[in-house]
């Protein structure tokens, strides 16, 4: 019977030694949970296996570094979402397109992030999160919750940078309002 290493000792497995048993492990767990997590935000899901695929050869290669003290899924996460904003930026009107498209196919159906948000349940959080507008809570999600940067934000939105940095703005003084 053999032991479970965490995602710790499994990353420095692969940094260290480039233990292929530990990569396929870490494979084996996070690759359909980062899928399912880049589907969310992009409707083409031959982009998103092969951004999911990029993700893992990155660490791989030893491209991306993992620091011990951060949890592994947020890592994976943040290099998966990034590799996602590349990807759509390389597309150009494609990849908006494609981001169009999901939004409209989703529109009813929210993901677990804003399910999440929308759930908060600490004072009236919860219920000024709700009242936001779609295009003020998506913004607030690429920015807080997946830490995107203002530029990654526009590109994964499909919106210009500006537009990201007055909705936060609108975001965050409704919130203040709500909560005041």
């Amino acid at each position: 019977m053999s032991e479970t290493r965490s995602d710790g000792e499994l990353l420095r497995a692969v940094a260290a030694d480039r233990d292929r048993r530990a990569f396929e492990e870490l494979y084996r767990r996070y690759a359909p949970w980062l899928t399912a997590r880049l589907r969310g935000r992009c409707a083409d899901a031959g982009v998103v296996d092969d951004v999911v695929q990029e993700t893992f050869l990155a660490i791989w290669r030893g491209g991306a570094r993992y620091h011990e003290d951060g949890d592994a899924a947020g890592w994976l996460w943040r290099i998966g979402s990034r590799r996602l904003v590349d990807a759509l930026r390389g597309d150009g009107a494609r990849g908006r397109l494609r981001q169009a498209l999901a939004r409209l196919r989703h529109r009813d159906e929210s993901s677990a992030e804003e399910r999440v948000l929308a759930g908060v349940e600490h004072g009236d959080l919860a219920g000024a999160l709700v009242r936001l507008s779609p295009e003020l809570r998506a913004v607030l999600q690429a920015t807080v919750v997946d830490g995107l940067t203002t530029r990654e934000a526009a590109v994964l939105l499909g919106i210009p940078p500006g537009t990201v940095k007055t909705r936060a703005m609108r975001a965050r003084k409704q919130l203040r309002e709500a909560l005041a």
